[in-house]
């Protein structure tokens, strides 16, 4: 039998103690810090996770700007590879001409305007 001493102490003793979580689930000491630290493992990887999906999309974003610009750069270089060719197309001819066809530049004397009217 309990007398009334022991359900004074038991009263006050459970007033006295604060209700937490891990008292309510039965957690208590070392079992409580693992779960903690479970809990903070747990939680510091998904915002690692969104983090390095974050940087990855900027990656992927960056990325194909640099491809934009290298295809951009690879056309104005075959346009320019094309006007260099068109350039020396007229010394090509002036050389055939001097050397298949024995022409030469004519002198200044022998030039001879032509109006058109």
């Amino acid at each position: 039998m309990t007398t009334a001493r022991q359900v004074k102490r038991r009263g006050n003793s459970k007033a006295t103690a604060p209700l937490s979580i891990t008292r309510w689930l039965g957690i208590i000491g070392g079992q409580a810090l693992v779960l903690y630290l479970l809990l903070a493992l747990i939680l510091g990887s998904g915002l690692l996770m969104v983090d390095m999906s974050s940087k990855k999309r900027f990656a992927i974003n960056e990325l194909q700007q640099l491809r934009d610009k290298a295809n951009n750069i690879r056309a104005d270089w075959g346009k320019l590879l094309l006007e260099q060719s068109t350039f020396a197309v007229d010394g090509r001819i002036e050389d055939k001409a001097r050397q298949q066809l024995k022409m030469q530049t004519p002198d200044i004397s022998k030039i001879r305007i032509v109006a058109n009217d």
